[in-house]
């Protein structure tokens, strides 16, 4: 507003700063404005301005607010670049579309705009958020073909698709194979490791990665702990949970609401119900008042743990108390709560569960769909949940179609 009151004209460049500006501050409608405002003025938004907008939605998670303003660049025959391209396959790998990424990535190339290693590493991530490392280890390659020496956010991305495909031992191979190339592993490398073997069972290898974190002379930080703590809750290792979440406080570290929902599932998983629910009573008081409050993923927690003990009334009562909160339910909350009666054998009530997860604009995945037909009694069920299933699958591609 100085700017103007001092008669200056402002730039492509200024407006790209101030809506990077409102992006960051999370005010994304105003950053609306800014571009309407510049076309009001005849100042056609460049491609800066709009990777300036995009980054702020990909950082916000506004997947089809990302796909709309990548059209309208496309229709407004705005000249895209490397860097628009990379935020597009990172909103997609985020939304966890890798072959929408993909599809990104082609275009790209055909157009002669090239990838640099950014751009391969968005769409290495992309791949392995799904844990699809096949696919993750030939972008990987094709980015050394290219003449891009892998740094220490490349290695990392190839060892979280191992690590999400459930094999630690080949995020372990991809560690050893970055220190041999000369590449030092930075506190996320050693994360991911933590994470590959608690999400393995691993519970031991988990503690010995993180060990060997701080023998580095790396503190670890709240995701380290997190991350260990999940990995002894997975193992039913209760006792030493609480041994890290008392080392958390001796660091001098506030426990974040992840850390208390890893808490609240070793808790869940070895039975102890009263402490689990004593800890949820607890984030739930000092929400608002510097506390970690609870999200959906706390109350996801309680869905599935009362669901699999077959408390259906606390189940429901903890699905509830989540929508009492303005949290949404994801497609971990419906699943655990239609696997619930799955169980049981009430298809009709699980059926009923899932329109009620279509009408509340949640999408079901494969876990969806197996408890589903986990919840089938016989053959003409089993091929109307193939139907219903395979009706969704469209209808979600067609939201992410490019």
């Amino acid at each position: 507003m100085a700017l103007l009151e001092a008669n200056c004209v402002p730039t492509e460049d200024t407006y790209a700063l101030l809506l990077r500006a409102y992006c960051n501050a999370g005010q994304l409608h105003r950053a609306e404005g800014v571009i309407s405002e510049m076309q009001e003025n005849g100042i056609p938004p460049s491609a800066t301005v709009y990777n300036a907008y995009l980054d702020g939605l990909l950082k916000a998670r506004c997947t089809e607010k990302a796909v709309e303003v990548y059209q309208r660049m496309k229709k407004e025959r705005c000249r895209t670049n490397t860097e628009t391209y990379t935020l597009m396959i990172n909103v997609y790998g985020k939304a966890k579309q890798p072959m929408s990424s993909l599809k990104v990535f082609s275009e790209m190339k055909a157009i002669g705009c090239k990838p640099n290693i950014c751009t391969y590493t968005a769409l290495v991530n992309a791949f392995a958020r799904e844990g699809l490392c096949e696919k993750a280890e030939e972008v990987f390659e094709e980015m050394q073909q290219a003449g891009h020496e892998p740094d220490v956010y490349a290695y990392n991305a190839l060892m979280e698709a191992y690590s999400r495909a459930g094999f630690p031992q080949g995020a372990s191979e991809i560690f050893s194979l970055m220190e041999h190339m000369g590449c030092e592993p930075d506190r996320a490398s050693y994360n991911i490791l933590v994470d590959a073997y608690g999400r393995a069972g691993l519970h031991q290898e988990a503690e010995a990665a993180f060990q060997e974190l701080k023998l580095v002379g790396m503190r670890p930080t709240m995701k380290s702990h997190m991350l260990l703590l999940s990995a002894h809750a997975k193992a039913g290792n209760v006792s030493r949970c609480e041994e890290v979440m008392a080392q958390l406080h001796k660091s001098g570290l506030r426990p974040d609401t992840f850390a208390l929902n890893a808490m609240l599932n070793a808790y869940g998983r070895a039975g102890r119900l009263d402490d689990m629910e004593r800890l949820v009573a607890a984030m739930e008081r000092l929400d608002g008042g510097g506390g970690a409050a609870p999200d959906i993923g706390t109350y996801n927690v309680l869905v599935n743990v009362y669901g699999r003990a077959g408390y259906l009334d606390r189940m429901e009562a903890a699905f509830g108390a989540a929508a009492a909160r303005g949290l949404a339910a994801d497609v971990v909350t419906w699943t655990s709560r239609i696997s619930a009666y799955a169980r049981k054998k009430e298809y009709g009530r699980c059926l009923e569960i899932f329109e009620e997860m279509v009408d509340a604009g949640c999408y079901p995945d494969a876990g969806t769909a197996k408890v589903l037909l986990a919840a089938c009694s016989d053959e003409r069920q089993v091929e109307q949940v193939t139907a219903i299933v395979r009706s969704m699958h469209k209808h979600a591609k067609m939201l992410f179609k490019l």
